[in-house]
């Protein structure tokens, strides 16, 4: 298959994902989160159940957009497990860029109605936050091979910068700071470094 057929077909499955999710976000407000089937919403978007399942593993997922491995972030991933640089600079990089492609700040308002609207889908979620977690933790045991500590020392960098994520979105979301993600997060890795940094003690 061409590059640009390859291309085409990827744009069409992200056509389609998103108008499950906006159908999924549209019938929860008409009719609530337990107010229609995975059928129904099939039937609004004119798909089949078999491939609403290719896309989203659950109707939370779908409400949420959290669509299954998108091929450029696998790409992403693969580049970021071959790679020799600097591990933690590698794993900002690989997180600002996987920001990039999706920007979920475009996402946030309606999110954040949604859940509102209904706050058991907060457990969903958190459910896929911390899968998400669990995938960048396999990332990195990959590139570092493993050994002892391997798995520990992950989930220390995940969750490290994990907060960093946070705190940057925080500035985002609600101090409307005009910086780029990018900038917030790099700026306060930069301010880690130094919280981490052997303290330098007069002899």
């Amino acid at each position: 298959m061409s590059q640009s057929a390859d291309s085409l077909r990827g744009q069409r499955k992200r056509e389609t994902s998103r108008a499950l999710t906006e159908a999924a976000r549209r019938l929860t407000a008409e009719h609530g989160f337990a107010g229609f089937t995975v059928e129904e919403l099939c039937t609004e978007v004119g798909v089949s159940r078999r491939t609403f399942f290719n896309y989203f593993e659950s109707k939370e997922n779908a409400v949420f957009g959290f669509a299954a491995i998108d091929p450029r972030q696998e790409a992403l991933e693969e580049d970021f497990v071959a790679r020799a640089g600097d591990l933690l600079d590698d794993f900002i990089e690989l997180t600002i860029a996987r920001f990039d492609l999706f920007n979920p700040l475009d996402d946030a308002p309606a999110m954040f109605a949604i859940i509102e609207q209904e706050p058991r889908l907060i457990k969903a979620a958190f459910e896929q936050i911390a899968k998400n977690e669990r995938r960048d933790m396999a990332l990195i045991v990959r590139r570092t091979g493993g050994g002892a500590g391997a798995e520990l020392r992950a989930e220390v960098l995940v969750h490290s910068v994990g907060a960093l994520v946070r705190l940057s979105m925080d500035q985002l979301l609600h101090h409307h700071s005009t910086d780029s993600f990018s900038d917030l997060v790099s700026r306060r890795l930069e301010v880690a470094r130094t919280v981490y940094a052997p303290s330098q003690k007069a002899d």
